[in-house]
């Protein structure tokens, strides 16, 4: 498989999202909510991650990157022996 950087930029995003959510649902104090307008803001961040990190990933699986074949190489494979 090539390197492909939308793997790498869909897993960190994946890995935050994941922290984000995790952070949103266990420490999700009354003083935050106050200062966010009470949203849970940790909590929706990290889901709006998490989605963007499945776009990323699914980007790079439905639309591989070729492998870039120049034609002396093809017509070199073709010719018999």
């Amino acid at each position: 498989m090539l390197f492909d950087i939308r793997t790498i930029v869909g897993a960190l995003i994946g890995l935050y999202g994941v922290i984000l959510v995790v952070t949103g649902l266990v420490s999700d104090t009354a003083e935050d909510r106050a200062r966010t307008g009470d949203w849970n803001i940790n909590l929706w961040a990290g889901i709006a991650m998490l989605v963007v990190s499945a776009a990323f990933l699914a980007w790079a699986v439905l639309r591989p990157v070729k492998e870039l074949v120049h034609k002396s190489e093809a017509q070199a494979t073709d010719a018999p022996e």
